[in-house]
């Protein structure tokens, strides 16, 4: 028989799944020192299960919910109404209702209860489920407290519920509901404390709302309440909803203090529930708070400041270990970890007066947010302790490096040695295995290292874009032409990147005269496709022309820097939906005639500024330098994408071994599954390939906590203190509702937009504008089909802008929230001069 009934002080967090969550909170709140909490029990889990096992028509129906997705609303609610109807007109059995009637006569039969709902996957570290289940306010009487129960069990399967763990990947016959019915207290006040202020995230900032009466109205959103701010034990800000506050500011400190012993116990920030009722405040729910982004460890009580990396990689998502720990390997600099993210700590740079300026203007000039968000910390003069500066390093041996001259042969040969070095790491990599997998791969990131921070590359990059930042600076200067090296560096060689979209336009050339290959690629799900196309006329070429372009491009994928990500190789089908849009959109030869026509623009547009610039006065010696600075950016920015596509190649090289590797451990019963080596930090792999033994409760947890950091969306700028520091454009010019970004490729182009968030998802037409969150070099190949850009993300040298400028597509980035401020399918204006969009009407 199960364990139908228990008295709350009965009860532990260890007990989530025979209480739910927020029976197994009660419970723990009880036994905290000084925490008051209504008397009350908790009908278990064990007595749900009862009551299903009554009726085996569910099964059918939860089939039948799993199968559908988020969206799908009608089926949703018809199939929730159907087991919520089930679930309530189940007679409760006879033993389970007098254990309940026993329990009320010893706490008072017709006194009021709240009879509230306890989900085993409710008010959990990583989801909440707030609001997403029944609860029942002032219900008197055995006979109604026993119906409100069947009705808090029927609230697993609301409507609502069901769409919230659909979007949450949560299986439906995982999660069971208890019930807490407790004694109501009539407060004269009652509200909400956050431990971390819910807006600003900032861990040392208590938020306390507050109201008259219950709290219900003002969870429900009914009436404005009280808002106070609580800081080191004091009030630092308020603001009253009525002419009399709800609580003096005695008692709001008085709360924050239980607040934080609450938090304390729980070891994390806490949204609670409170009344106040004869002098004294009762806790009804303590639940955390999950969506604060997680602070980097900093091992200090110093005040720390961190610049996210993701924002200036265009890859926000969060990596798995094994990804953020080969970055962190390959890096130059320390980076700290916060929610599968990575961060560095600027702190240093930004307090010393000398380093700060240079810092915020780099910085900024790439993502203007964070710039000014570096600079909002600085400007309050609390946070960052002002330091002397420190003596200048010493210069390297040698002195300086001699000016680079600008010759395409330093290109090519740069090139060339990375193309020989992967070539070696190719061959000499399949002899390798166990340890000395580990040991070759740890060795070979050194090289890495060696080629992507070599100084002569570096000095390339770096030239192209002080002559880019020269030339829109002088030409704007001189002639009031903004932006003038967007047109400039259309079509220019070594763009490895928009090189790879051109060549995906080729594959659809040889495709494209095979009706029977474009039908079979229209519905095409299997990864295997590629074999399965030489039986059909023109399969051979096109599944040649295919393979062709993933030998060159395969390593790519979106998010890159993360290893565990799926490749194109491995992923091959990602590609088709693009190939069928370029099959559809352009006729042949369209690739070489792109090209040829940016180089003809570009080409145009220099010869029309020599021109204006020699009608000035000095004007040859304008013309003359303005002329070294082109040539300058046309022979060197498209080497700017070439070190991360050296990187990616060679970390696909390290992923197929790795996974060889991860082959022999599933055979030998170490691990699971290949893929677990994602959730293994290098050093840690390398300890599982030495011994044998792997930790699987490391492994599960890191998948759990892998799943969490996906709902979260990471900061541009964060402090030590969790307060996520916000940056604005500080513009004042634009349109009424204008959208403010970044411009990072000129023009303006109205259109269709087209919000996608997954490159899998892109069904583009000639003529639209992408919206998106980020992109990286993967997206490159939809960049073709597109007359406009606008992204959440990015800078003027990340690799959208780039590519961007290089197709001549007006491009806008670092537009805050634009996927969900622009609808799919409105029209837009973008105007990538001058760095906004408009929604039209």
């Amino acid at each position: 028989m199960g364990c139908y009934v228990l008295d709350l002080q009965e009860i532990d967090q260890t007990q989530i799944a025979l209480v739910g969550g927020k029976g197994a909170a009660l419970g723990e709140l009880s036994r905290i020192e000084g925490i008051r909490v209504p008397a009350g029990f908790c009908v278990t889990t064990d007595a749900f299960q009862r009551i299903l096992a009554q009726a085996p028509s569910i099964d059918d129906r939860l089939d039948r919910l799993s199968r559908l997705e988020p969206d799908d609303r009608e089926p949703i609610r018809a199939l929730s109404a159907e087991i919520r109807r089930a679930l309530e007109g189940i007679a409760i059995p006879e033993d389970l209702a007098s254990a309940i009637t026993r329990r009320l006569a010893r706490l008072g039969k017709q006194a009021a209860y709240a009879v509230r709902s306890s989900a085993t996957a409710e008010d959990s570290p990583t989801a909440s489920f707030a609001g997403q289940h029944d609860s029942y306010l002032n219900v008197v009487g055995p006979a109604a407290i026993l119906q409100h129960l069947s009705r808090c069990w029927g609230s697993l399967f609301t409507e609502r519920a069901v769409t919230y763990r659909l979007r949450n990947g949560v299986d439906h016959r995982k999660l069971c509901m208890a019930v807490v019915v407790q004694q109501m207290v009539l407060p004269q006040a009652a509200g909400i404390l956050f431990t971390a202020d819910p807006v600003t995230f900032n861990r040392k900032v208590a938020s306390v709302e507050a109201s008259f009466g219950l709290g219900e109205a003002l969870v429900s959103g009914l009436v404005n309440p009280d808002l106070y701010k609580v800081r080191d034990g004091e009030v630092v800000a308020r603001a009253v909803a009525q002419e009399q506050p709800a609580l003096t500011d005695a008692q709001v400190v008085r709360l924050e203090a239980l607040g934080r012993q609450i938090e304390a116990h729980f070891g994390r920030p806490q949204d609670i529930e409170w009344c106040l009722a004869e002098r004294d405040f009762w806790i009804v729910q303590s639940r955390p708070i999950t969506t604060l982004f997680p602070i980097p460890a900093a091992g200090d009580q110093d005040n720390h400041v961190y610049v996210s990396v993701g924002h200036q990689q265009m890859m926000t998502d969060p990596m798995k270990p094994l990804g953020l720990s080969l970055w962190q390997l390959t890096t130059p600099r320390p980076m700290s970890e916060a929610g599968g993210r990575l961060f560095v700590d600027v702190t240093r740079r930004l307090a010393s007066p000398a380093s700060s300026a240079g810092l915020i203007e780099v910085l900024g000039r790439s993502d203007p947010l964070i710039g000014d968000a570096l600079q909002t910390i600085l400007e309050r003069g609390d946070f960052v302790p002002v330091l002397p500066d420190e003596a200048p390093s010493e210069a390297p041996a040698g002195g300086a490096q001699a000016p680079i001259e600008t010759d395409p042969a330093i290109v090519a040969e740069l090139i060339e040695h990375s193309q020989a070095s992967i070539a070696t790491l190719k061959r000499d990599i399949r002899t390798q295995s166990g340890s000395a997998l580990l040991d070759f791969i740890l060795a070979d990131i050194q090289e890495l290292k060696r080629i992507l921070f070599d100084p002569h590359s570096h000095q390339v990059f770096m030239g192209a874009m002080e002559a880019s930042w020269w030339l829109n600076e002088q030409l704007e200067a001189w002639l009031g032409e903004k932006n003038a090296a967007d047109t400039l560096t259309q079509s220019v060689p070594y763009n490895v990147t928009s090189e790879m979209g051109l060549a995906l336009l080729d594959v659809a050339d040889v495709i494209r005269p095979h009706p029977e290959v474009v039908a079979f690629l229209q519905h095409v799900e299997d990864e295997g496709f590629l074999d399965e196309l030489a039986k059909l006329p023109g399969g051979e070429e096109a599944r040649d022309a295919i393979r062709a372009f993933l030998d060159k491009y395969g390593m790519r994928c979106v998010g890159e820097i993360d290893i565990t990500r799926p490749r194109w190789s491995e992923r091959s089908t990602t590609l088709v939906p693009i190939i069928l849009g370029n099959i559809k959109s352009f006729e042949p030869g369209a690739g070489k005639r792109r090209f040829e026509q940016g180089r003809q623009q570009a080409w145009k547009k220099e010869e029309e500024l020599l021109k204006r610039l020699r009608a000035l006065p000095d004007g040859e010696r304008k013309a003359e330098e303005a002329k070294r600075m082109i040539d300058r950016v046309r022979t060197f920015i498209g080497y700017r994408e070439y070190p991360k596509y050296g990187m990616v190649s060679r970390y696909f090289v390290y992923k197929q071994a790795l996974l060889e590797e991860a082959k022999r451990l599933v055979r030998a019963h170490v691990l699971r599954e290949q893929e677990d080596i994602f959730y293994l930090r290098f050093q840690e792999l390398d300890e599982v390939v030495r011994t044998h033994q792997v930790d699987e409760q490391l492994i599960r947890r890191r998948k759990d906590a892998f799943r969490s950091y996906q709902a979260l969306t990471p900061p541009r700028v964060l402090t030590s203190d969790g307060e996520v520091i916000a940056g604005t454009y500080r513009r004042d010019d634009l349109p009424a509702g204008a959208l403010v970004g970044l411009p990072v490729s000129g023009g303006t182009i109205e259109g269709r937009a087209r919000v996608i968030v997954d490159i899998a998802q892109a069904d583009l037409e000639a003529g639209d504008i992408l919206v998106t969150a980020y992109t990286d070099p993967s997206w490159t190949p939809v960049f073709v089909a597109i007359k406009g850009l606008v992204t959440e993300v990015g800078g003027l040298m990340t690799h959208g802008a780039v590519i961007a400028r290089e197709y001549g597509l007006p491009a806008v980035v670092g537009v805050e929230r634009a996927t969900q401020l622009i609808r799919d399918g409105q029209r837009i204006r973008v105007h990538g001069t001058d760095g906004y969009v408009e929604i039209l009407p």
